[in-house]
């Protein structure tokens, strides 16, 4: 297992068009990718879901961890931090 802490920087967070788009880049891996808020003590939730990846609330300045195991964990995992830390696509404020 791989894992890595990042801060959402973006405006609008991992909520709707930013995070569709997260959850897309999560699907093209094939390792089985967790995320979930250091802020609270709730369990990590699967990555390539829309649902639960918007049932974290995750807003602009929160930690997430993002984890995987598999066959690209470690891949995956600097990938999708990567696309946190630039902004999900958006432009900063």
């Amino acid at each position: 297992m791989y894992k890595k802490n990042v801060k959402v920087i973006n405006a609008s967070g991992l909520h709707a068009r930013p995070g569709s788009d997260f959850v897309h880049e999560a699907a093209k891996y094939k390792s089985k990718i967790m995320i979930r808020r250091l802020d609270e003590d709730d369990d990590p939730v699967n990555a390539k879901s829309i649902a639960f990846v918007l049932s974290l609330g995750i807003g602009k300045g929160i930690e997430v961890e993002l984890s995987a195991e598999g066959e690209d964990e470690k891949e995956s995992v600097d990938a999708l931090a990567s696309f946190i830390e630039s902004g999900l696509g958006e432009k900063p404020e």
